[in-house]
């Protein structure tokens, strides 16, 4: 079995730029073997309290450490294609091909800063199909011009990257995933109950997504004690437990919290994966490989991150890698075709 990759995931909704660049160096001292990073204009909640720009974080980052970093981006709203696309080239060329970007269709909380319209998911899904290829068109060294959900106008870049950089789908659903499944060169998603997780894998492979890498965000509440590890996730991600169906309309932290009013710390449990056993992390994680994820980058969604990067550093990554050394041939499966 191939070695998995154990990434850390930086928050810039829960820190500050100049604290997770600190974060990810530790991160990378002890063992993880890559990062990511999330990329908002506003938190989720006011407890959250951050939202540092992504683009210009990462290049702090990639200079500071030698991981690969990824980023999970919508490429039109807020921003255009080609001007993500032209970032993304940059960074490539200056980093040694060391990103790699997920696209998805965004939530209103972001994208409708600009005041435009906040647009329905089918319509959402169309401009995002569509930037993606504007974005891919531009790495190759095509001048773009193209009509449609984006709008595009000689658009050439002359600084381009080595290699055209992985472009995986963010998806949550079965549906999404599926309709990623031929256009995306991978798929990320987030944690969750096995049996749904499968269910999101089988849909994008179904949709031609076969034999390409899987990638998962872990949401984890690690802590020293079980209680720290549940409150902890408690005050910082109670708001993002609520369904997508929900949370995507939603514009302001405010209206988050009011959303998140009666979720309760049952309610957390389901989504997020509470312990304060290094042990019973390892299970889960296994488990995720046992699907075919490996790529794992873990969220440790309370505000304890430097003792969760030296526990999961000590307890948790050299575990998870023998585990991964000792299994038979083909045990888990997924990725063949990785670029990062």
């Amino acid at each position: 079995m191939t070695q998995p990759t154990i990434g850390y995931h930086a928050s810039h909704e829960q820190f500050a730029p100049e604290q997770l660049l600190g974060l990810v160096q530790c991160a990378a001292k002890a063992g993880f073997d890559a990062g990511m990073c999330s990329d908002h204009f506003h938190p989720w909640t006011e407890a959250q309290g951050h939202g540092g720009h992504a683009w210009t974080w990462l290049g702090s980052a990639m200079q500071a450490c030698r991981l690969p970093f990824g980023v999970v981006t919508c490429p039109a709203g807020r921003y255009h294609p080609a001007v993500i696309a032209q970032a993304v080239a940059t960074l490539a060329r200056m980093h040694e091909d060391r990103l790699w970007i997920a696209v998805g269709s965004g939530e209103a909380l972001n994208e409708s800063i600009t005041g435009e319209e906040w647009p329905s998911k089918p319509c959402r899904n169309r401009r995002l199909q569509q930037a993606a290829a504007v974005m891919q068109a531009l790495w190759a060294g095509e001048e773009v011009d193209h009509d449609g959900a984006v709008r595009v106008r000689h658009a050439r870049l002359y600084s381009l990257p080595t290699r055209p950089p992985l472009m995986l789908a963010a998806a949550l659903s079965e549906e999404t995933a599926e309709w990623a499944g031929g256009w995306a060169d991978g798929l990320i998603t987030v944690s969750r109950p096995a049996e749904e997780l499968r269910g999101v894998v089988d849909a994008f492979r179904r949709g031609g997504g076969a034999g390409k890498p899987l990638y998962l965000q872990v949401k984890l509440s690690w802590a020293p004690t079980e209680q720290e590890a549940i409150d902890g996730a408690f005050d910082q991600w109670r708001a993002n437990v609520l369904p997508p169906a929900t949370t995507e309309t939603l514009a302001t932290p405010a209206r988050f919290e009011a959303a998140a009013a009666d979720v309760s710390r049952d309610d957390i449990r389901r989504s997020v994966r509470v312990s304060a056993d290094p042990a019973r992390h390892v299970a889960w994680l296994r488990d995720d490989l046992a699907l075919g994820f490996d790529h794992l980058y873990l969220h440790n969604v309370n505000r304890r991150q430097a003792d969760f990067i030296e526990c999961f550093g000590r307890d948790v990554l050299p575990r998870l890698r023998q585990a991964a050394a000792d299994a038979p041939s083909g045990a888990a499966s997924g990725s063949h075709t990785d670029r990062s």
